[in-house]
């Protein structure tokens, strides 16, 4: 039976986004992502990121790298006994978008075929309007756009929460 998910978006939302994060040394996680994850975990939400990086595709990094850097997050996360059940992501430059790149929702079908997900069900947290459009367009239930601005823009998101601290917060409280 399909079960719903938890979808993170990677930069500002697992990590502070410093532009083209490649690099242990660059990567800092976000406040609260932790939190987030084991309550997601405790309630049985696979853990899911969907990333654009088009820092490949514009040749600032390579595939390698990016590989490398995500198996060290998968790590923390699995240390942490929130362990990430896949890691999508998109290299493609954004002059040159592809059904993958969000706000195209493939990288989240992908994910939904690989693992059996129930997208109407699930949850995705951004923090660009790019998100939770490309959410839409998968049938993900719950668009929630983490921004300073929680009121501002992301017209395709269904709850517009101040900080990442504040999603767990608000997932802890759900029934």
């Amino acid at each position: 039976m399909p079960r719903p998910a938890l979808f993170l978006d990677r930069d500002g939302i697992v990590n502070l986004d410093h532009g083209y994060v490649h690099r242990r040394e660059e990567f800092d996680f976000v406040d609260g992502i932790f939190d987030l994850a084991a309550e997601a975990t405790r309630r049985g939400l696979p853990l899911v990121i969907v990333t654009n990086q088009s820092g490949i595709g514009r040749g600032r990094y390579t595939e390698a790298d990016f590989q490398a850097l995500m198996a060290w997050v998968a790590a923390e996360f699995a240390a942490r006994g929130t362990p990430l059940a896949r890691i999508e992501h998109c290299p493609d430059h954004p002059d040159r978008p592809t059904p993958r790149r969000k706000p195209a929702p493939g990288m989240l079908l992908d994910a939904a075929a690989a693992l059996g997900l129930d997208l109407p069900g699930s949850i995705m947290v951004g923090d660009q309007p790019g998100d939770a459009e490309a959410a839409l367009r998968a049938g993900i239930g719950t668009r929630i756009l983490v921004s300073a601005a929680a009121a501002a823009g992301g017209g395709a998101a269904t709850l517009r929460l101040p900080s990442v601290r504040a999603v767990a917060r608000w997932l802890a409280a759900q029934p």
